[in-house]
């Protein structure tokens, strides 16, 4: 195993973010594996989840998994999964063989406002911009996108919890902050 850090957590948990950032604090390379299966499907997560369904995406995310070991023998890197990572175990046995899984967990309000704040009503009445496990729900306003997105929350903190090396809080703090504190937490 090398000494890469991944970071997992609910959508808009800040993942991406801060392993910019502390990929750039640690010296080494910063890896988005929703990056990486654009790069060699080439086509966008939210497509192949769309277009070809769970299934595929899930054979295209750890395509993209074995793709970042194999290229990054013994190289320490940032990885950022995406938020569904914990439900595809051969993704996962892939990347835990590369390091420690960090949970960045954030506050359900948080995650649900961000998640608002990139949404919007199309003129059809359909709400566009919403993660696919919530948009598939047909929600019809903001209390329908809570509440589906409380369900999901709920589940998903405890998967997460159960797989994670380290659990990090993060707050609604400035990126910065957070980002002190996830090195501070994993020890560097």
């Amino acid at each position: 195993m090398n000494d890469s850090i991944i970071l997992m957590g609910i959508k808009h948990s800040g993942k991406s973010t801060q392993g910019r950032l502390l990929a750039k604090s640690l010296a080494c390379s910063f890896v988005d594996v929703d990056d990486v299966i654009a790069e060699i499907a080439g086509q966008t997560p939210r497509e192949i989840y769309t277009l070809h369904g769970e299934g595929s995406f899930m054979k295209w995310e750890e395509e993209a998994c074995r793709r970042m070991a194999t290229e990054n023998v013994q190289k320490r890197l940032v990885i950022a999964t995406g938020g569904g990572i914990c439900d595809n175990a051969p993704a996962l046995q892939v990347l835990r063989s590369m390091g420690r899984f960090i949970f960045l967990n954030v506050a359900e309000n948080i995650a649900v406002n961000r998640i608002l704040n990139k949404a919007c009503l199309g003129e059809d009445g359909s709400w566009l911009g919403l993660p696919a496990y919530i948009a598939k729900e047909n929600p019809q306003d903001e209390s329908d996108i809570r509440a589906i997105f409380h369900e999901f929350y709920v589940k998903r903190i405890a998967v997460y919890s159960k797989i994670a090396d380290i659990k990090i809080d993060i707050s609604d703090k400035t990126k910065d902050e957070n980002a002190r504190l996830i090195a501070k937490a994993i020890g560097a």
